[in-house]
């Protein structure tokens, strides 16, 4: 793997671009109703996207079969997990969200097996045990905070978002024969989400006032569109081509750093010993659960 540039730079994209975009998100929704984040965030993204394929002259029409595909695909990886982690941040901080989520390599694991992806191991299910203990240990001094309703539908959306996230991994691998331009059917996974995420907006808030959204949550969305959607995403379909789910999944464990130290530095969020502990029994856990011999060669 480390003999390919180009997958290394990918790789390193992805986590560290993904790893601010919990901060990003979190700075986002302070103004800004989280669906409209989202939705916001994609539009513009296909608009980028748009832009390019028009100056590259590659803008076409892809097909049914792979357009249905790609609305899976944004359908799972997009509306579901990327809305729900957006919405979730309304409620929980940038780094709850972050080790939450860093336990999507588990979801995907369990999921690798059920769809005969990957073989059952006793290692897998000790990292897998190890992860959701981490996740116990989390809630074990915040039971009170799980009586907040809202925080409550925030775990639960940060759950939700796994589970998308998870399915839409294993989605892109099973599909890999189809056309792959990624540009263009990322075009058409953002445009298809964007659109969807706005329409959410509108049904889920009462009043919309763009004058309160705040220069800083507006900016925060646009660095989401052009780092976090674009380029982050460009890398990540491109590392998917290369190595397996598990491997690239693995990256989250990173993402999990960055935002835990940024959510820290920049909005001050507590971090505690328990916190701390908890984020090693997770990392540990995935790291266990998908470390194989040979598993940083290139596929």
């Amino acid at each position: 793997m480390f003999k390919d540039p180009k997958l290394v730079l990918a790789i390193v994209i992805v986590a560290l671009v993904w790893g601010t975009t919990f901060l990003g998100i979190r700075i986002a929704v302070e103004t800004i109703p989280p669906w409209f984040v989202a939705g916001l965030r994609q539009f513009l993204a296909g608009i980028i996207l748009l832009v390019v394929l028009l100056f590259t002259k590659n803008l076409k029409w892809i097909g049914w079969k792979n357009y249905i595909n790609q609305i899976i695909l944004a359908s799972l990886m997009l509306v579901v997990a990327n809305g729900m982690t957006t919405v979730a941040e309304k409620h929980l901080t940038s780094s709850l969200a972050s080790l939450i989520s860093s336990t999507s390599p588990l979801a995907v694991f369990i999921l690798s097996i059920v769809f005969s992806m990957q073989k059952f191991s006793i290692r897998g299910l000790v990292g897998v045990l190890l992860g959701f203990s981490g996740i116990l240990l989390i809630f074990k001094d915040g039971l009170q905070d799980l009586l907040n309703p809202e925080y409550r539908m925030g775990v639960v959306y940060i759950f939700i978002a796994i589970g998308g996230w998870a399915f839409g991994t294993i989605y892109t691998k099973k599909t890999n024969h189809l056309p792959q331009n990624i540009s263009l059917n990322l075009f058409y996974q953002f445009s298809f989400a964007g659109i969807v995420q706005i329409i959410f907006g509108f049904i889920a808030s009462d009043e919309i006032t763009v004058f309160t959204w705040s220069s800083k949550s507006i900016l925060a969305t646009i660095y989401l569109a052009i780092f976090g959607s674009v380029i982050a995403f460009f890398a990540f379909h491109y590392a998917l081509k290369k190595i397996t789910p598990t491997q690239i999944s693995i990256l989250s464990y990173v993402n999990t750093i960055i935002a835990i130290f940024l959510g820290w530095l920049i909005l001050n969020e507590p971090i505690s010993l328990t916190f701390i502990m908890a984020t090693v029994l997770i990392i540990c856990g995935v790291f266990i659960t998908n470390y194989q011999k040979g598993m940083f060669a290139k596929k």
